[in-house]
């Protein structure tokens, strides 16, 4: 007996969209209140931002540069003769005052020569008395024709040669009391030894064009040397010319406080390979915080001009130009286009385009839209309402607002 195939079942598209209307029938009764309309949670669009006032302030007019730390005096010690280093009378890093010892060389040799030049001259001297005596005595025979004239000249010249000797014996008479002084070698100026090259027993060699024995740095006061580009020739002498000006040096560190110091140099050429015009402060250094061959943050002040001046992260750019959101007194933003004079830190020196106590968007401009409604937010996360003085604000934190006195 042969089995028939059981009819293939084919669902009809009624039965297919069955299950579709049920499951939208079912929903049909969950629509949003109050026609489509935004839930809670929302205030109708208004942008969250930080706002901050445009404040007429002191700003100084400052130039910023690195400088080199220069010592406004340095010597490098060396003898000026030649003889065995005796001893070191100072350490390394000591810190010296003029005049100072710093080093003895045996003196035995030039004492010696000393002795000699003084028995040579009074040997001298004696031979002169002599011969003067004699020029004296044959002065009277010449005229009584009793002696010669050419005689009398012959005593004479012999006179004149002694009194030659006499003044050469004392010069190298002097020489050797000067090059006895040589052995005690002392600081020529106040500041700071450097390291020592050579130790007692050691031969130093007079007028020695190597290593010096110590280098002496005066480290109060102190010099700082840097560059400004050469665009700022006319401000600086104009500037330079009305007073003295200020400067600060800040030593590198996280911590470290700038020192204080005036402008002493203003070069009288620009170095042609690099466009810069080369400058020089001096500072007291009292502290010897700004150490020789550092490099240090220079801020040079022009001039302390009072101006208005904003955050400078309120700034935003356009093909038209620099500009700003400010925050009405109805709580909405207005674009308006700003003049920029000069960027300070994080502050923006504004010369056109806002009036002192103007309230500007600091933070959130990505969201602010010109003639919409703004949310201002405190920096702690509350919100506030952009007083003018402050004076009967109403701040909501944590859902509560309070009324400033």
């Amino acid at each position: 007996m042969m089995m028939r195939p059981l009819p293939r079942f084919r669902p009809s598209p009624a039965f297919l969209l069955a299950p579709v209307l049920l499951l939208l029938a079912g929903c049909g009764g969950q629509a949003p209140a109050g026609g489509g309309k935004a839930g809670k949670g929302t205030k109708g669009g208004a942008a969250p931002v930080l706002v901050a006032p445009a404040e007429r302030k002191v700003v100084p007019l400052a130039l910023e540069a690195i400088g080199a730390v220069e010592p406004i005096r340095t010597t490098a010690v060396r003898s000026q003769v030649t003889g065995t280093l005796l001893k070191r009378v100072i350490r390394e890093g000591q810190e010296i005052k003029q005049g100072d010892l710093l080093f003895e060389i045996d003196p035995r040799p030039f004492r010696n020569a000393l002795q000699s030049a003084e028995a040579e001259l009074q040997k001298v001297r004696v031979q002169l008395e002599t011969a003067r005596a004699q020029v004296a005595r044959y002065r009277g025979l010449t005229a009584d024709q009793m002696v010669s004239k050419e005689q009398f000249e012959k005593i004479n010249d012999a006179a004149r040669a002694l009194e030659a000797e006499s003044l050469s014996v004392e010069s190298r008479l002097a020489t050797a009391r000067i090059q006895l002084e040589y052995c005690s070698i002392r600081a020529p100026l106040a500041g700071r030894a450097g390291q020592i090259t050579l130790h007692e027993g050691d031969i130093v060699r007079g007028n020695d064009t190597g290593a010096p024995l110590t280098t002496i740095h005066q480290l109060s006061p102190i010099n700082v040397t840097f560059g400004v580009p050469q665009q700022y020739l006319g401000a600086l002498q104009r500037y330079r010319a009305a007073g003295q000006l200020a400067v600060a040096a800040t030593p590198p560190g996280a911590d470290e406080k700038p020192e204080t110091g005036e402008l002493t140099f203003l070069d009288n050429a620009v170095e042609s390979a690099t466009g810069t015009l080369r400058l020089k402060a001096a500072f007291p250094n009292a502290a010897q915080r700004l150490w020789p061959g550092q490099f240090v943050t220079v801020t040079l002040t022009l001039a302390n001009p009072e101006v208005i001046a904003i955050p400078a992260s309120a700034l935003q750019t356009s093909q038209a130009g620099q500009y700003v959101y400010v925050v009405k007194a109805d709580r909405t933003a207005e674009l308006r286009p700003v003049t920029v004079e000069r960027t300070v830190g994080v502050e923006a020196v504004i010369a056109k385009g806002l009036a002192p106590g103007e309230m500007v968007v600091a933070e959130g401009q990505l969201r602010v839209v010109p003639g919409r409604a703004v949310d201002i937010r405190d920096p702690a996360g509350g919100t506030r309402s952009p007083a003018k003085s402050g004076k009967g604000a109403k701040e909501t934190k944590g859902g509560k607002e309070s009324v400033a006195p």
